[in-house]
């Protein structure tokens, strides 16, 4: 399945400051806006806001 510009590879960094990351797509056509998922932190211990870090 080739890749498109349209679903972008983005990485979601954790507003909680301990540098952990995942890694996910994202369709540009529907979220024009930087994404914002809450998702578990295991640096942390606990779910927080993750942020699309461009």
């Amino acid at each position: 399945m080739a890749r498109s510009t349209v679903r972008p590879v983005v990485r979601l960094r954790s507003s909680a400051g301990t540098g952990v990351t995942y890694v996910t797509r994202k369709n540009r056509l529907n979220d024009p806006d930087r994404l914002v998922l809450r998702k578990y932190d295991p640096v942390a211990g606990r779910h927080v806001d993750f942020r699309e870090d461009r």
